[in-house]
C-alpha cells in the first residue's frame, strides 16, 4: 500500500500586522476557537518623551476566530485586541472555572493571562485576567504551561523566557485569578528564545538560547546550575517541545536548520538529526498521532515530519511527508487543530479548484470580500506526494488565476484527482492546521490528508 499526502488551502487572512503566533484552543468543547498574535515594529517620531528612551514602538494585536466547516471563509473573526507586540501565545490545556485560559508573552516584558468567556462559541470573548512583569527593559519571548492534563495536587504553572537570557517560573492561583513569580534565573548568555516544560515531570524545564545552548533545569531546588547543557546545535536554539503522548521524547529546533529528537534520559546525543533547510522557529507534535511533527522553518515554509521510524526503528532522520510553501515570508506560527473534519469539506469534487499560471509572480483572488494576495515563488497550490518522496505535481493551467470547476477529465492539470471509486478504496485521515508568516502579514488555514491506497489505484 502506498502513502499519499495532499494539501488544500481553505482560507488566507490579512492580519495587517506581522503574524508570528497561532494557537487552536485545546480545551474540550472549544476546539473551534483559534487565536493569532502579531508584532509590528514602528519607528518612533521622537515627540513622546517615553519613546525617546526606546527608538522603536512595538505594537501588537490579538485576533480571536471561530472555525466552522463551510466552503468559503470558514474562519469568522470574533474579536481583535490592541496590545503590546505579541511574541508567543499558549492556551492552558486545563480550564479554570470551566473556562480556557490564554497566556501571552509580550514585548513589554510581561506575561498576560486572558480568560475566554461566553457560552456560545460564536459570541465568546477574551477578557484580561491578570499579568506580571518579568523585569525592566526586556521582551518576553516564549512561554509554556506545565500541564497537558489535569493532575491532582500539582499547581498550575507557567515558564517564560526573555531577551535578557532569563527564565521565569510563574504560579497561577486559580482561586484568586492571579499570577506570582516563584523563581527567576539567568539561563543563557544572550536571548533565551524558548522555554518548555517536561510534561511528564513538570519539575523539569528545558530552555534554548542564542548562545546555541540547550539546557535542562530542575525547579525543585533553586535552579542556579543546569541539570545538563548541550551544544549539539550549532546556532541559536529557538524551539523546544516535549512529546505530550510519549514519555522521554523531546524535539528541538534551531537557526542551524536542524530538528533533533532526544531521549530525555540521555541528553548526550540526539536520537535523530533532520535537516529541514530553514531555521526552525516552532515545533508542534500532533495532538493524537504521536509520529507527526509540524515544523515552522522560517525561510523554507512549514514541514510535516514523520517520526515513526525514529520512535519505533531508531532511524537517524525523520522524512518530510509534506511541505506547505504558500507563505512568502518568515514561517513563524504553526499549530494543529483537534477538530475532526467531515468528508464534505475534504477534497469535494464539487469544490472549486484553484489553478495558478505557471509563470505568474503575483495573483489576486477575491471571494466574498476576502482578498487573497500571493507573490508565490512556485506555481503549486494543491500538492500530491507519494511516500517515496517523488517530486510534487503542481496544479497548473495556462492563463490567468481563477476559480474553475473540474471538468470530466479532472482538474485540467497533471495532478492526480481522486474519483469516488478510488476514495472508497483509500483509508483517509485528515488534519486541520493554521500557520502564519511575518512580513507578508498572513494567516493560512489548510487541510492535510493522508491516504493509504491499494496498489491497483
Amino acid at each position: 500500500m502506498a502513502l499519499q499526502c495532499k494539501i488544500q488551502t481553505l482560507q488566507v487572512l490579512d492580519t495587517e500586522y506581522s503574524a508570528d503566533a497561532v494557537e487552536w484552543c485545546p480545551v474540550e468543547g472549544w476546539h473551534s476557537i483559534l487565536v493569532c498574535g502579531t508584532y509590528q515594529l514602528k519607528k518612533s517620531d521622537g515627540k513622546n518623551s517615553d519613546e525617546n528612551n526606546d527608538p522603536h514602538v512595538r505594537l501588537g494585536r490579538l485576533y480571536l476566530y471561530h472555525f466552522e466547516e463551510q466552503i468559503f471563509a470558514p474562519l469568522t473573526e470574533l474579536q481583535r485586541l490592541e496590545t503590546a507586540a505579541v511574541l508567543d501565545i499558549k492556551w492552558s490545556h486545563v480550564p479554570v472555572a470551566e473556562h480556557p485560559l490564554l497566556a501571552i508573552a509580550n514585548a513589554k516584558g510581561a506575561v498576560e493571562i486572558c480568560c475566554l468567556t461566553g457560552s456560545e462559541k460564536k459570541s465568546c470573548r477574551l477578557e484580561p485576567l491578570c499579568s506580571i512583569d518579568l523585569g525592566d527593559e526586556c521582551l518576553a519571548l516564549s512561554l509554556d504551561w506545565s500541564m497537558r492534563q489535569k493532575q491532582g495536587g500539582h499547581p498550575l504553572q507557567l515558564v517564560s523566557s526573555d531577551s535578557k537570557g532569563r527564565l521565569s517560573l510563574l504560579s497561577v492561583d486559580e482561586s484568586s485569578a492571579s499570577v506570582h513569580l516563584l523563581e527567576q534565573w539567568k539561563a543563557h548568555d544572550f536571548e533565551a528564545w524558548i522555554a518548555a516544560f517536561d510534561y511528564w515531570n513538570t519539575h523539569i524545564v528545558y530552555s534554548g538560547g542564542d548562545d546555541s545552548k540547550l539546557r535542562g533545569w530542575d525547579t525543585r531546588d533553586s535552579p542556579k546550575a543546569p541539570v545538563f547543557t548541550s551544544e549539539r546545535h550549532s546556532m541559536g536554539v529557538c524551539s523546544i517541545q516535549c512529546h505530550p503522548l510519549r514519555e522521554n521524547l523531546l524535539a528541538t529546533g534551531s537557526y542551524d536548520e536542524h530538528v533533533l529528537l532526544w531521549d530525555t534520559r540521555n541528553m548526550k546525543q540526539p536520537l535523530t538529526d533532520t535537516h529541514v533547510q530553514g531555521g526552525v522557529w516552532r515545533l508542534k507534535w500532533h495532538p493524537t498521532k504521536e509520529h507527526l511533527l509540524l515544523a515552522a522553518c522560517m525561510h523554507n515554509g512549514f514541514k510535516i515530519l514523520n517520526c515513526q521510524g525514529a520512535i519505533a526503528e531508531k532511524k537517524e532522520t525523520c522524512p518530510v511527508l509534506s511541505s506547505y510553501v504558500l507563505h512568502n515570508s518568515l514561517a513563524y506560527g504553526a499549530d494543529w487543530s483537534r477538530l475532526t473534519l467531515s468528508d464534505s469539506l475534504i477534497w469535494s469534487m464539487d469544490m472549486p479548484v484553484v489553478h495558478v499560471d505557471e509563470g505568474a509572480t503575483r495573483v489576486d483572488l477575491e471571494v466574498q470580500n476576502l482578498k487573497i494576495v500571493y507573490e508565490s515563488p512556485t506555481a503549486t497550490f494543491d500538492v500530491l506526494l507519494d511516500e517515496d518522496q517523488t517530486p510534487p505535481l503542481p496544479v497548473q493551467v495556462k492563463g490567468s488565476f481563477d476559480l474553475q470547476e473540474p471538468g470530466p477529465g479532472g482538474n485540467g492539470s497533471n495532478t492526480k484527482v481522486y474519483n469516488n471509486t478510488e476514495l472508497s478504496k483509500a483509508q483517509r485521515e485528515s488534519s486541520l492546521l493554521a500557520t502564519c508568516s511575518f512580513y507578508d502579514n498572513v494567516l493560512h488555514v489548510w487541510k492535510w490528508e493522508t491516504s493509504q491506497t491499494i496498489s491497483s489505484i
